[in-house]
């Protein structure tokens, strides 16, 4: 019967975790099957939207923009896409290195120096993350309009840390909770400095929770459009969620097959990304957050 109550187990897993993962697939079987769909069809009434058909039931999909790529050749030599792609790696890798740089001290020492307040300050801290980044707007763009820094990357490389920072501190903290202190003891035992501890021992062991960083706070660099819509205005300073919107609807003309091959181009390496290190991902998250 143990065989039975396996496969019991497994049926259920796929009745709860089935629905779910349709729903969530679908936008991007969506956007996959837009982006080989003639005009003509797409403002068919008659054609079905989720299969490719002509309007009177006969399969039909377009043969010259599967084989050629046309709206995806559209992108890359008649927009400034190739140049928004460029932008938003520039910044999200901008905003992880300044994201670890200062989250990876800050959280290791609310963990191990702080005392007892390290916890209260480490809530604190992540209550500033809650906070909505509409409210934040106004300072932000005063103090960006001061810098100087309108229309270029720097005001976004400067503006995300506001917000991958204290989440990035308050995850961290919880992880570096989660390591035993005995391993350090052992080092300074041995010579190492409080700082040679923390680069030999502590960080190496810490490397599920900063790859959650790393990929927590570079998805948001992508995802992120509020500034990036309003602290950019020139086409070439654009990353790709502002660009494609801004750039790829003009006026009552949509674009669909370029807009959901321009949404679907960036997803890839990011669920590349996350299936690579998806146990890490996850070990990261719940050793940070539920300490």
């Amino acid at each position: 019967m143990g065989w039975l109550s396996e496969s019991w187990r497994r049926s259920s897993v796929w009745v709860v975790v089935g629905p779910f993962a349709i729903v969530l697939a679908f936008p991007f079987y969506w956007a996959l099957t837009t982006m080989f769909k003639r005009d003509l069809d797409l403002y068919n009434a008659q054609s079905i939207p989720y299969t490719y058909n002509d309007g009177a039931g006969h399969a039909h999909w377009d043969f010259w923009n599967y084989m050629t790529f046309h709206h995806v050749t559209f992108l890359f030599k008649h927009t400034e896409y190739p140049t928004w792609l460029v932008n938003t790696a520039i910044v999200g890798v901008a905003v992880v290195a300044i994201t670890l740089v200062l989250s990876l001290p800050a959280g290791y020492a609310l963990a191990r120096l702080s005392g007892p307040w390290g916890q209260t300050a480490g809530v604190g801290i992540f209550l500033v993350y809650l906070v909505p980044p509409t409210l934040l707007f106004l300072p932000l763009s005063r103090l960006i309009a001061e810098l100087n820094l309108q229309d270029t990357l720097w005001a976004m490389i400067l503006v995300y840390p506001s917000f991958t920072i204290p989440f990035a501190t308050w995850l961290l903290m919880g992880f570096f909770k989660t390591i035993p202190q005995e391993l350090e003891d052992a080092a300074l035992v041995d010579g190492c400095s409080r700082l040679k501890a923390l680069w030999r021992i502590v960080f190496p062991v810490s490397v599920p929770g900063i790859l959650t960083v790393v990929i927590f706070s570079f998805s948001l660099c992508v995802n992120e459009f509020i500034y990036a819509f309003t602290f950019t205005s020139s086409t070439s300073e654009r990353t790709i969620s502002a660009g494609v919107p801004n750039e790829l609807i003009r006026g009552d003309v949509f674009f669909w097959q370029s807009l959901m091959a321009a949404v679907l181009i960036p997803t890839i390496p990011l669920a590349l990304l996350y299936n690579a290190f998806l146990d890490r991902f996850i070990k990261g998250f719940t050793g940070g957050a539920f300490r």
